[in-house]
Parts: structure tokens; sequence; C-alpha cells
């Protein structure tokens, strides 16, 4: 068996554009084996990706790339939008009822990265100049705050079909008012949210937000239905990924292109860079997930494994190890089967092709970002998808 151990590679953001050719040649390839819908926001449409492979190359080899990325650097850009975005989020959930006031406050206040508003916020500076923007719009800060409702009600509910007790290091909302408060109030999040989505006025962005909403059941359906199913195809966990995933991520960025009025090239363009960014994101966390501590996780490592869940590790070691076949439909009924089974997946390659598979995504994300003017939120959004690699180095 070939060693599977994480690749010491540096997955610095030279070499993540330098790998773009190759990239675009493998998806090539890869289109005349397996069919897919030609839309270009369709989950199945994973290779049909609106990347030019004629792009040029801008990065300055002489820039050193291969400093260490945090996230309140990238975001120190937009620091003053994601602060009104804070004081704004705990308002805007309504204070009709005191329990959900209180649940918001538990959500809320517990913190986060805040992510996908501060893509929202980089994407709309970086197209803003394009259409003769000098400011932000009242309608490009609502997008962040649904955004992020959306996300928070996501979250809540996954946390009750997870059964977990913490997140971000505080007790969950069903931990404190029970599953049935839980539910309502990740309901009543996604209905505020619509309510606010209405409000902005523009169709293309409300479809674009709804669809988003199917996409987390659709994901979780998807899920549960395929525990345990060592027949699971790569296509299939990438459509699932890009539901529960990608398709949040997708949206706040094209939506913020959208805001800023830029042509509708631009905006499919963001609309791809936050669906690769999103797909790599995911790759890396399942990665993760057999390369780091307990106590790093926050949970047991390869706990995803463990539930049934088979992700990308997974799926190609599968590819090689009839054994591991054996022991996931066993479900791990015998001691130690379970820790077995990680050390396979390790061992097979099924880490290193994650890796790639992460790297494929990412490159991917940086040649859709090529059609916007430099600027400091450029560089930031291309950053980000040096972060996300950085994690697996």
């Amino acid at each position: 068996m070939a060693c599977g151990c994480s690749s010491s590679t540096s997955f610095d953001l030279f070499s993540v554009r330098n790998y773009t050719k190759g990239v675009v040649k493998k998806f090539d390839r890869a289109r005349k084996h397996v069919c897919f819908k030609r839309s270009s926001h369709s989950p199945d449409a994973f290779l049909n990706n609106g990347v030019k492979a004629s792009s040029p190359e801008v990065l300055d080899p002489k820039k050193d790339t291969r400093r260490t990325i945090q996230l309140p650097n990238l975001f120190q850009l937009v620091a003053d939008d994601l602060h009104l975005l804070n004081k704004n989020l705990k308002s805007i959930v309504g204070a009709e009822n005191p329990v959900l006031m209180s649940a918001a406050e538990q959500i809320f206040g517990a913190g986060g990265k805040r992510m996908r508003p501060a893509m929202v916020f980089l994407v709309a500076r970086a197209t803003a100049k394009m259409a003769g923007l000098r400011e932000l719009t009242t309608n490009h800060r609502r997008l962040a705050e649904i955004i992020e409702m959306i996300h928070t009600a996501s979250l809540i509910h996954d946390d009750v079909l997870d059964e977990s007790d913490l997140r971000r290091g505080k007790e969950t909302v069903h931990q404190l008012y029970g599953t049935r408060i839980a539910v309502l109030a990740g309901d009543f999040m996604f209905a505020q949210s619509s309510w606010y989505l209405a409000n902005l006025e523009n169709l293309e962005v409300i479809k674009l937000i709804s669809q988003v909403i199917k996409d987390f059941a659709s994901g979780e359906i998807q899920q549960a239905s395929s525990l345990f199913d060592v027949d699971v195809e790569l296509e299939d966990y990438l459509t699932k990924s890009y539901y529960k995933t990608a398709s949040l991520i997708a949206a706040s960025t094209k939506g913020a292109a959208i805001f800023s009025g830029v042509n509708s090239s631009i905006s499919e363009e963001m609309f791809q860079y936050g669906k690769n960014l999103g797909l790599s994101f995911q790759v890396v966390d399942d990665i993760l997930d057999f390369t780091q501590s307990a106590k790093q996780l926050g949970k047991p490592a390869g706990s995803d494994l463990a539930k049934g869940n088979l992700t990308a590790p997974v799926i190609f070691a599968l590819e090689k190890e009839q054994k591991l076949r054996d022991i996931i439909e066993s479900e791990f009924s015998e001691a130690g089967s379970l820790e077995e089974a990680i050390d396979i997946v390790k061992k097979c390659g099924g880490i290193r092709r994650a890796q790639e598979l992460a790297k494929e995504k990412a490159a991917l994300a940086i040649q859709n970002l090529q059609g916007l003017p430099s600027s400091p939120f450029r560089e930031a959004l291309e950053e980000m998808v040096q972060y996300n690699l950085d994690r697996i180095e």
C-alpha cells in the first residue's frame, strides 16, 4: 500500500496558481466520462466552473506569500463593517419572544469567525469600484446580516441533529432550552431572514438565497440516507458538500457582487469563487477530522466516520482497501475497528488524495478572481484560499 501520510508540501498561493493549468486539464478529461447538468448553479455541475484555462498568472513571484495568514488579519479590512453587523445581529432577530431573544443571545454572543458576512463585505468592496460605488449600500449590509442569520439557524439545527452539547465553548441552544425550543428557534431565524430577504426587493438575490435554505435540507437528507454506504461516489460527496457548505458561501459572494451592480459575468465568477472555496473548505475540514487530535477538534477524531458519514479521505481509501469496506459495513461492531479504519485511511493514501482535491478546488477559486481589479480586498479573497490550505500543512 502506498503511504498516505499528510504531505509536507507548502500550499502557498503561488503554487496554487501554478497548479491551475493542470487542474483545468484534469477537469476537461473528467467531463468526457461523467454527465453533468449544464446549469452553472446546479450542484451537479462541479466540473463546469466557468474557468478560462488561458487566464493569466498575475502573482508577482518575488512577493513573499509564505507568511502565516490569520483570519483576524484578513478581516481587518472590513472590521468596521463587521462591528456594525455584530451590533445589529441581536436586534434584527426581533424582541417579540424572550426565549427566542435569549437563544439569539446565546448563539450570537458565543462569537464565531463571521467568515460568511466578512466575505460579503470583501466581495462588495472588491467589486464596488468596478461599478463606480464609493461606499457599500444598505442592501450589502442587510445581505451580510441575512447570511449570518441563515448560517446560525443551520448551526442550531445541526446541533440538534448531531446531539452536540457545546458550540464555540458554550452550551448549545437545545442543551439549554430543549430540542423543541431549539428547532423552533432555528425555524424562526430562517423565517426572519426570509422576511428581510423579501424586503430587499431583488428577485435574483431572493431566488439565490432561497435556494440555499432548500439546499441545507437536501444536504441533510442526502447525508442521512447514505450513512455507512461504502458505494458512495465522490460526486455524491461533492454534491452533499455543496448543499451543506458551499451553497451559502457561493450565494454570499454572488449576492454581494449583484448589489454592487457589476455585470453578470463578474457576479457569476463570484458565485464560482464561493462554490469552489466552500468545497475546498469542506474537504479540508474532513481531512482534519483524521489528522488533528480530539483536543484540537473539540470532538473525537474520526467522529464523522464513526457516525457513518463517509468523506473524501474515506472514499479515496475505499478504492484501494477491501478490508476498510468490510469494517465500515459492520458499522464498527468490533472493539478497535474504528481505530483500525482510521489507520487504513491514512496508510492507503486517502489523506493525500483528499489534499489534492482541496488544492484543485482552491486553484479554481483563485482563477475565478482574475476578473477583479487589483485591490487589498481582492488580495484578501485570494489569501482566504491560502488560509484554508494552510490548515492542512
